[in-house]
């Protein structure tokens, strides 16, 4: 007779009771004893002062100190303070897009009679030696925003005059009140200046009048390069006097500017 294979007894399915409350609290407190590390949100933290951009300038002045640590975060709330200037640096560091121009203020005679236009203007002072010679130049600096400045400089030679003058220009930045004072548009932008403005230079003197949006510059050339760096589109300039020396053209239509801020209006 064949033997039958021995079964196996059948298992018991033994149903686990439900953990009472109590355990189940004991059991998140162990789990939340340690944190998960992937889960776990970073803490809090203060958002940091923004800091300007790295740079090479190592500063010799308080303020150029300041500007360094970011206590000055744009050129204008250094000229609402009045505070002076004494590093160009300052004004690279703060309007990286700075764009300069030369004043052609010198000249020689040309093969036909007229000025061949230079950038440097040489005067001549006689010597027991004899002759000696100086180099003169006039820049302009801004970033036509609302932002300008002019420096005159002299030196032996032609790039040095430039360069200082450049340095001294940036020296001397203004803020530029701008808007739209021409009863022909009244648009309330600020492609011209709110209001009639005058200046002097020597014998010369500049009138700048608002002008209605599309008229552009009615100037001369080496005005217009003063004015577009300061962020005007639209202007007229009434001028009297020896136009010809353009240092002093240059320098009515910066202190007609400068009026600007001062509230010094013609009515």
């Amino acid at each position: 007779m064949t033997k039958k294979k021995a079964e196996k007894p059948a298992e018991k399915i033994v149903e686990e009771e439900p953990a009472e409350p109590e355990e189940l609290l004991e059991e998140i407190a162990k789990e939340a004893a340690v944190p998960d590390v992937a889960a776990e949100e970073p803490a809090a933290v203060a958002a940091p002062v923004e800091r300007p951009r790295e740079t090479d300038w190592i500063p010799k002045t308080k303020l150029g100190n300041e500007v360094l640590a970011g206590k000055y975060r744009s050129i204008g709330e250094i000229l609402e303070k009045g505070v002076l200037i004494l590093e160009p640096e300052i004004v690279d560091y703060l309007i990286p897009d700075i764009v300069n121009e030369v004043v052609y203020i010198g000249g020689s005679p040309g093969k036909g009679g007229g000025i061949r236009r230079t950038a440097t203007k040489m005067t001549a002072r006689m010597h027991k030696s004899g002759r000696r010679f100086k180099l003169s130049a006039l820049a302009i600096v801004g970033n036509c925003n609302g932002i300008v400045g002019i420096g005159r400089s002299i030196s032996n030679e032609h790039r040095t005059a430039m360069e200082k003058a450049v340095r001294t220009a940036k020296l001397n930045v203004i803020r530029v009140v701008r808007g739209c004072g021409s009863w022909e548009c009244g648009c309330g932008g600020s492609h011209s200046i709110p209001f009639k403005v005058s200046g002097k230079s020597g014998s010369v003197e500049v009138t700048l009048l608002p002008a209605p949006k599309g008229l552009g510059m009615v100037a001369s050339e080496e005005t217009r390069k003063l004015l577009k760096l300061a962020g005007i589109n639209d202007i007229w300039v009434k001028t009297s006097g020896k136009t010809d020396t353009r240092t002093n053209l240059v320098q009515a239509v910066f202190e007609a500017l400068k009026n600007l801020n001062s509230g010094k209006g013609d009515l």
